[in-house]
């Protein structure tokens, strides 16, 4: 009985295992294609920059000079402080030009005293010589005793006027409203001839700032060529009405943009550079006398350009090339010719035309004719947060 139990069991595992071979297994479901973020390429105007070093300037940088020599006295202003004009800055020892203008005085009272006795001899003279009562020599002799005298009085009252002006340049004044920098030097030191100070201090206009900057003779010949394109006339400086950014050292931007003064005259031989300025309202004095900044100027604008992020783009021996998805979500390598870089863009100037959707991320896991499934994104730039 056992034994017939046994061959009973081995005989339906006989024909099951005949039914489960004969079913045939299933394939496994071909891998969906992998999202892939791509951007697309889109037409806008593009605005070529260029930048520029320069160094700023005040409106009016007026130097206050000792124009007389002599001891200081006084210091009668705050260092770094805002002064007005005809505000009184500094003071020199009067009493060596007071004496001068004593001693000019004298003199003129004496050449009034000969003046007035010439006068007098000639006024008399003169009528005896008409009478023949004295000879045409004597009053030829009074004449120009008279003349003489004459001479020497107004000789006299010039000396007294240049010891009076000596004298009140004693007195300095501020001669502009401004803000005043460090002085040279101290009370009690002698200023006004060399190797002592003579030029004691600065002040500078600041509510509008002066910016001059160098530009290469390429880069001007290359601007001019352009404005005479868009304007049909040559700059000069009645038409520069470009205006103009100014990027201070801490990477921001002056949140006034000012405009081209003038060119200058010529190019500078040992540096072969053209001097530009440029001025900026400065109302908040943000701004100082001596900074380094940069200039940032429009060279042209690119009507329907081309910009693409730069981290979508390879390099190979020089050759730039981006993956474009065709129509059938294909990858396509492709080989773009690039202009200028903008912040963190590249301007296509050829390979590329508006729609195009290019790879933005994973660009070491695509490869040329892979199928993906493309996720279009907004590129944003790092230059605008």
């Amino acid at each position: 009985m056992h034994q017939r139990n046994v061959g009973l069991f081995i005989l339906l595992m006989l024909v099951f295992g005949t039914f489960a071979c004969g079913e045939e297994k299933a394939p496994p479901p071909p891998p969906s294609p992998p999202e892939i973020n791509v951007v697309e390429v889109q037409k806008q105007d593009v605005d070529i920059l260029v930048d520029y070093v320069g160094q700023t300037y005040g409106a009016f940088d007026i130097s206050i000079r000792a124009r007389v020599e002599g001891f200081l006295e006084g210091i009668h202003f705050r260092e770094g402080s805002r002064v007005t004009k005809g505000q009184l800055l500094y003071t020199i020892d009067p009493q060596p030009y007071e004496a001068k203008v004593a001693e000019a005085k004298s003199r003129v009272a004496e050449a009034h005293t000969k003046l007035v006795k010439a006068e007098s001899d000639l006024n008399r003279i003169r009528p005896l010589a008409e009478q023949n009562a004295v000879s045409k020599a004597d009053l030829d002799a009074a004449e120009a005793q008279y003349g003489a005298a004459q001479a020497s009085k107004e000789a006299a009252q010039a000396s007294q006027r240049l010891s009076e002006i000596q004298l009140s340049y004693s007195i300095i004044n501020a001669p502009i409203s401004g803000i005043i920098g460090k002085t040279e030097a101290k009370p009690g030191d002698f200023v006004g001839r060399e190797p002592n100070p003579v030029l004691l201090n600065v002040i500078s206009r600041v509510d509008l700032i002066l910016v001059q900057f160098a530009v290469p003779e390429a880069d001007y010949l290359r601007w001019i060529k352009m404005f005479r394109a868009e304007k049909g006339e040559p700059a000069n400086e009645d038409n520069l009405e470009e205006t103009i950014d100014l990027i201070l050292a801490d990477g921001s931007i002056h949140d006034h943009r000012g405009k081209l003064d003038f060119a200058g005259r010529e190019i500078d031989p040992s540096t072969g550079t053209l001097l530009l300025q440029a001025s900026f309202d400065n109302p908040d004095r943000i701004l100082r006398p001596g900074q380094y900044a940069k200039v940032r100027l429009r060279e042209r604008t690119v009507v329907d350009g081309l910009l693409i992020p730069q981290r979508c783009v390879m390099e190979l021996q020089g050759q730039f090339s981006v993956y474009v998805v065709d129509s059938g979500n294909k990858v396509k390598k492709q080989r773009v010719e690039l202009g200028e870089t903008i912040d963190d863009f590249w301007l296509v100037t050829s390979g590329l035309t508006a729609g195009d959707k290019i790879v933005i991320d994973a660009l070491q896991k695509v490869r040329n004719d892979m199928e993906i499934n493309p996720v279009v994104t907004t590129f944003e730039s790092k230059s605008t947060e």
